[in-house]
C-alpha cells in the first residue's frame, strides 16, 4: 500500500465508525475489503490481469470456504451465506461495469475484460461452488482438504519459481492474444498471494484437525482479505480474528453469536482508546515507513551500489543502512495495518517485538515476523519434530534439531523466493540456529549461577546480542542480492579481501 491508498483507507474506517457506529460493519469489511483487493492490485503485463487475478483471489476464498465448513452447520448459518455470495457476485460485476466508465480503469490498474466474460466468471465460480456444496459428490472431506492445500502450494511453486512463472505467463499471453515470447517470470504480480495461501492453508489444516469454528461466508471472507492486512501481515488466526469481529453482533434470531461476551469491552461506536491507540500506530507506522525506511533505502546495500563501492567501510555502512531499513518498512507496515485494524475494531496481532535487541538467533526469530514463525512451527515444525521421534526412528536429538531448524528455514527462504540466494539465507539462519542451539545446551551445564553476578549476565548479554545482530546484518547479504557471485564479492569487501 502506498501513502495514498493508506490515508483513504484510514479516512474511509474513521468516517465509518463515527458516523455509522457498529450497525453493518461486516458488510462494510466485507464490501471494502473486496474492492481494495482491486484496487491494490498493480497493473499486470499481460491483458486484464489486474481484473481476474484479484477476481481469482475470491473464488478461492469462497471454494476454501466451503471446504473448511461442515455440512451439519446450523440453520442461521446457512440462511446468511446467500446475502454475502449474492454480494461479492455483485462486486465482481460492478466492477466489469467500469469498463464503460473509463478507458484506463476506475477500480482497477487497466480497464476490465468485457462484460460477457466477467460474467462468465462469475458462474464458473458459481458452478464450482455449487458443485463442492452438493451432498451427491462422493469426495471425502479429507481428501478435499489434501487436494486444495496441494492445489495452493502448487500455484505458489508457480509463482514463485522463475522458470514457471514464465511459462504460466507464457501461457496466459497466448490464450489472451498477446505475444508468448515477451513473458518474463515478473507478469504475474498476483497481490497478496503468499498471505492468501497461508491463511487459506491455516483454515484447511485447523478442519482437519477438528479445531477451525464454524464461521458464515461473509467472516471467512472478511478474515482473508481483510483490507489493513491482506498486503503485508501479520498472519492471523481465524479462532482469534472471529472473537473480535463478532463483538456485539447477532445471528437473524436476535440471539448473540458464540463466544463474543468480553466483559468490560463495549465495541458500539468508536471508543477513545481505540482512536487512541489506532492513531498512535498509525503515525509509528507512517513515520518508520515512508520517512525512516523510504530514507535508508536511499544508501541501503542493493545490486548497483554493491558493485560500485570499493572499501570496506562503506560496504558496512550500506549493509547497516539496510539491515535497519528492512526492520522499519516490515514493521512499519504493520504498524499500519495494526492501527487500521483497530480503527474497525480488530486486534491484529503484533508482529516486530525489537527483535534487533535480542540476545541469541532462537529469540531473533521468536520476535522478528512473528506470525510467520509461528505459523511455520505450527504447520511444519512441530509436525515434522513429532513425526522424526515416532515410529521407531531412533535419532538423536541433535540429528532431529538440524534437521527440522534447516529444512524450516529453507522453506522460509523459498517462501521468500525461490532462488539461490534465499536458500543460502535460509541455510544461513537454520546453521546459524542449530549451531545456537547446540552451544547453548554444551554451556548451560558449565557456566556459573549467573542471578548471583548480575553483571557477568549482562555482560553475555550485550555480547548476544551484538553477535546475533552482525549474524543477522551478514545473512541479509543473500537476502538482499539478485545473485551469488555478487553476494560473495561483497562478503569480501566486507572483511577487506578485495
Amino acid at each position: 500500500m502506498g501513502l495514498r491508498d493508506i490515508l483513504i483507507f484510514a479516512a474511509l474506517a474513521l468516517a465509518y465508525r463515527l458516523i455509522f457506529r457498529q450497525r453493518g460493519r461486516n458488510w462494510f469489511l466485507l464490501v471494502s475489503s473486496a474492492l481494495a483487493i482491486y484496487w491494490l492490485q498493480p497493473l499486470a503485463p499481460i491483458r486484464y490481469m489486474d481484473f481476474w487475478l484479484p477476481t481469482a483471489t475470491l473464488g478461492l476464498v469462497v471454494l476454501s470456504w466451503l471446504i473448511t465448513t461442515p455440512p451439519e452447520g446450523h440453520d442461521w448459518l446457512w440462511r446468511e451465506n446467500w446475502p454475502a455470495a449474492a454480494a461479492l457476485a455483485g462486486i465482481v460485476l460492478l466492477v466489469g461495469l467500469t469498463r464503460f466508465l473509463s478507458l484506463d480503469g476506475l477500480l482497477t490498474a487497466g480497464r476490465p475484460p468485457l462484460f460477457e466474460q466477467v460474467a462468465l466468471g462469475v458462474i464458473a465460480i458459481a458452478g464450482l461452488a455449487w458443485l463442492l456444496s452438493q451432498p451427491t459428490l462422493k469426495i471425502s472431506g479429507i481428501f478435499r482438504v489434501y487436494a486444495a492445500i496441494i492445489f495452493l502450494l502448487g500455484l505458489l511453486v508457480v509463482l514463485k519459481l522463475p522458470a514457471l512463472a514464465q511459462l504460466a505467463s507464457a501461457g496466459l499471453r497466448a490464450l489472451m492474444g498477446q505475444e508468448a515470447s515477451l513473458a518474463a517470470a515478473t507478469d504475474l504480480r498476483w497481490l497478496g498471494f503468499s498471505y492468501l495461501a497461508f491463511l487459506l492453508v491455516h483454515t484447511l489444516r485447523e478442519r482437519q484437525n477438528g479445531r477451525l469454528p464454524v464461521v458464515t461466508l461473509q467472516e471467512y471472507v472478511i478474515y482473508v482479505i481483510f483490507f489493513p492486512s491482506f498486503t503485508a501481515g501479520p498472519i492471523d488466526r481465524l479462532e482469534r480474528f472471529i472473537k473480535d469481529l463478532r463483538q456485539g453482533t447477532v445471528n437473524p434470531e436476535g440471539k448473540p453469536l458464540p463466544e463474543v461476551q468480553t466483559p468490560g469491552k463495549t465495541s458500539l461506536g468508536l471508543q477513545p482508546q481505540d482512536l487512541v491507540v489506532a492513531g498512535q500506530r498509525l503515525v509509528v507506522g507512517l513515520f518508520k515507513k515512508f520517512v525512516v525506511a523510504d530514507s535508508l533505502a536511499l544508501v541501503a546495500l542493493n545490486a548497483a551500489n554493491a558493485a560500485q563501492v570499493r572499501s570496506a567501510g562503506w560496504m558496512w555502512v550500506l549493509l547497516y543502512a539496510y539491515t535497519l531499513q528492512i526492520f522499519f518498512d516490515f514493521s512499519g507496515y504493520t504498524d499500519i495495518a495494526i492501527g487500521l485494524g483497530r480503527l474497525v475494531g480488530i486486534a491484529l496481532p503484533e508482529n516486530f517485538n525489537a527483535p534487533y535487541l535480542k540476545p541469541n538467533l532462537a529469540q531473533f526469530w521468536n520476535n522478528w515476523h512473528m506470525t510467520l514463525t509461528q505459523w511455520f512451527r505450527a504447520y511444519y515444525f512441530n509436525p515434522l519434530t513429532r513425526w522424526l521421534r515416532t515410529g521407531g526412528r531412533k535419532l538423536s536429538a541433535a540429528v532431529i534439531i538440524f534437521i527440522t531448524q534447516i529444512t524450516t528455514m529453507l522453506l522460509i527462504g523459498l517462501w521468500h523466493g525461490m532462488t539461490w540466494n534465499f536458500v543460502l539465507w535460509g541455510a544461513w539462519h537454520g546453521l546459524g540456529l542449530f549451531v545456537q542451539n547446540r552451544y547453548s545446551e554444551w554451556v548451560r551445564p558449565r557456566l556459573p549461577d549467573l542471578t548471583a553476578r548480575p553483571a557477568l549476565k549482562q555482560g553475555l548479554a550485550v555480547a548476544g546480542g551484538l553477535l546475533t545482530f552482525h549474524y543477522v546484518a551478514l545473512g541479509w547479504v543473500w537476502f538482499a542480492l539478485p545473485s551469488t557471485g555478487l553476494s560473495w564479492q561483497v562478503f569480501l569487501k566486507l572483511f577487506g579481501v578485495r
